[in-house]
């Protein structure tokens, strides 16, 4: 067992929360004087804690076997998202049966918790995913979708399984991107394109009837350059990640690149959005 740790400004707490919430082996506390916060990443392998390292810094140091007793894993409910998918951590073959059997009008998706952001739990994820579903529902089956900062895969599955064709799912971090291929192949979809990408350098040459991008609030005001890129004429955006006191700077970023968010979801402290490009949304006001 080998510890990655680095000490933080306490106003960063929600960023690493959010990087890595769904991961049993991660604590952050904050030291006394209430400005500082340590973060601490108990990995499996070392060559895991020095990914961590390598793109965030910090330190690494080895656990003694009796430093460390791994708790049981809580049990954690699915998550139903509208009435048509049921989203867990459960692996387990015969239960996943039983579930299926209990709710059979219901998508399941299996994604236990990994070292990767998205099993669903946390309020961007959720709020997304029901999202997806009602979008899902106004496209004739086959629409294509990008998922930017994809974490376990868990946007880019459920949009497969809600009828999306050409998927595309791309991380920063190679972690998320193996969580996103074995989740891909335990939930027995096809389809998906699979990259390690950083979406800030990417010059994508193709584009997609829906784009996903659940990113940090500072990444995705200077993504949105290359989500107009991926975005077709009638297509449609999904963000999220975005702190409720950062969305004011994200929504004049994407208005200056001819987004706009007629549909904004506030979850506690999170805020989700659902939008297209602004001359489709003034057309289709004046439709009505």
């Amino acid at each position: 067992m080998f510890e990655w740790s680095k000490l933080s400004a306490v106003q960063w707490m929600d960023a690493w929360e959010d990087r890595f919430r769904g991961q049993m082996n991660f604590v952050m506390e904050i030291l006394k004087g209430g400005k500082t916060a340590r973060v601490r990443v108990f990995c499996d392998t070392e060559a895991q804690a020095k990914a961590i390292h390598a793109q965030f810094g910090g330190s690494i140091r080895k656990v003694l076997a009796s430093e460390w007793a791994k708790p049981h894993s809580p049990q954690i409910p699915p998550l139903k998202i509208r009435d048509c998918l049921l989203v867990t951590p459960e692996t387990d073959a015969k239960k996943l049966k039983s579930l299926q059997k209990n709710y059979p009008n219901r998508q399941i998706i299996s994604i236990p918790a990994e070292m990767a952001f998205g099993t669903g739990d946390h309020a961007t994820t959720s709020t997304c995913l029901r999202l997806i579903a009602d979008l899902a529902r106004t496209r004739a089956a086959g629409w294509s979708v990008a998922d930017l900062g994809t974490g376990t895969g868990l946007l880019a599955i459920a949009a497969k399984k809600l009828g999306a064709g050409t998927c595309y799912a791309c991380d920063f971090d190679p972690f998320a991107v193996k969580a996103t291929v074995e989740n891909i192949s335990r939930n027995d979809v096809i389809g998906i394109e699979v990259a390690e990408q950083d979406v800030l350098k990417w010059k994508p040459r193709k584009q997609y009837d829906v784009v996903i991008a659940n990113l940090f609030s500072t990444i995705l005001i200077q993504a949105f350059p290359n989500i107009c890129k991926l975005l077709r004429p009638g297509g449609e955006v999904i963000i999220s990640g975005i702190l409720a006191s950062q969305a004011w700077d994200v929504f004049v970023a994407a208005a200056e690149n001819g987004l706009g968010f007629p549909t904004v979801i506030r979850k506690g402290k999170w805020v989700t959005a659902r939008g297209a490009w602004m001359n489709d949304i003034a057309a289709a006001e004046t439709e009505r």
